[in-house]
């Protein structure tokens, strides 16, 4: 079999800035393991989607993002926004070097490089479930795959604040961010339906997922599988503020779901979430802000090739 030609797509952002640097080594690692490529850098917020989406328009099937969570997000919806070919004959590798890097600990994808090269080099691959959304924004109704993670109200919440910082926060930072701004948050009144069911109700967060990981290692869909065909859905109804602080540590053990007031379950969807009494629930994917309710979620079984 020829070697694949990969088209390479590197975020000099990623990793708070530090990832820019490390092209050099980088490069040197390609060339050391025999790779042949070409490289585009990103230089804004969704370049990454139109990279992907112009490299398999012209003939590329086999491309690999260096880069975060948020690079992850834009190339594979670069991936699927084109319509020239079924986006799973698209082989699709992630070299992780972010602040969160949830997706890739599902799949625990190593950042060291030469480790992640050879491992990619053997092109083993997983047919993995893809979400969609179609939502609101300020520039009209908007659509968006994800392949992890979508969150509404207070995970929405602080995506919109991360995205207003200079830099994207670590773990740790992240989880700071989750207590500081807990007590300026107010809950929204929402619908969710799904498998014809209708909630009503104040909710703290609402998740949809494909993946596990969410946050920096939080779990809030532990009972998400990737290749299942089914939607995770898990949302958290009104608690006291000091018992969201308290209960912390079951967003990383996977065990949120032992609590009373808190709702987890897969469904085939559709999921859809609406606002109530002239409120507005935020909506993130993937960690990236996106707009708001209403949304309607729906899952594409097995539609993105992972090269893992």
């Amino acid at each position: 079999m020829k070697a694949p030609f990969w088209y390479i797509i590197f975020n000099p952002a990623a990793g708070g800035g530090t990832l820019e640097a490390e092209w050099p080594r980088l490069e040197a690692c390609l060339r050391t393991a025999g790779y042949s490529y070409t490289v585009a850098f990103t230089r804004y917020k969704g370049h990454a989607i139109r990279l992907a989406e112009e490299a398999v328009l012209k003939g590329h099937r086999y491309l690999m993002a260096v880069g975060g969570d948020g690079t992850n997000h834009e190339v594979v919806n670069g991936i699927f926004k084109q319509k020239k070919v079924a986006p799973n004959e698209v082989y699709y590798a992630l070299l992780p070097f972010g602040t969160g890097n949830d997706w890739a600990r599902y799949y625990e994808l190593s950042r060291d490089f030469e480790e992640r090269l050879a491992r990619i080099k053997k092109l083993k691959t997983q047919k993995q479930d893809l979400g969609w959304v179609r939502y609101q924004s300020d520039e009209g109704e908007q659509e968006r795959f994800f392949v992890n993670v979508a969150g509404m109200a207070y995970d929405a919440f602080i995506a919109k604040k991360t995205e207003e910082m200079e830099r994207r926060p670590g773990a740790i930072q992240y989880l700071l961010m989750v207590a500081r701004y807990l007590f300026q948050y107010e809950l929204q009144p929402a619908r969710i339906e799904f498998d014809e069911q209708q909630i009503d109700d104040l909710f703290y967060t609402i998740n949809i997922g494909i993946c596990p990981y969410s946050g920096g290692g939080m779990r809030l869909v532990p009972q998400a599988v990737p290749n299942d065909g089914m939607l995770a859905l898990t949302f958290a109804r009104e608690l006291p503020k000091w018992e969201v602080l308290v209960q912390t540590r079951r967003f990383y053990t996977g065990t949120i779901l032992d609590h009373p007031k808190i709702t987890g379950l897969n469904t085939e969807g559709p999921i859809r979430v609406l606002p109530l009494q002239g409120t507005t629930t935020l909506l993130e994917a993937d960690g990236e802000f996106l707009g708001y309710a209403p949304a309607v979620f729906r899952i594409m079984k097995k539609g993105l090739r992972v090269v893992i």
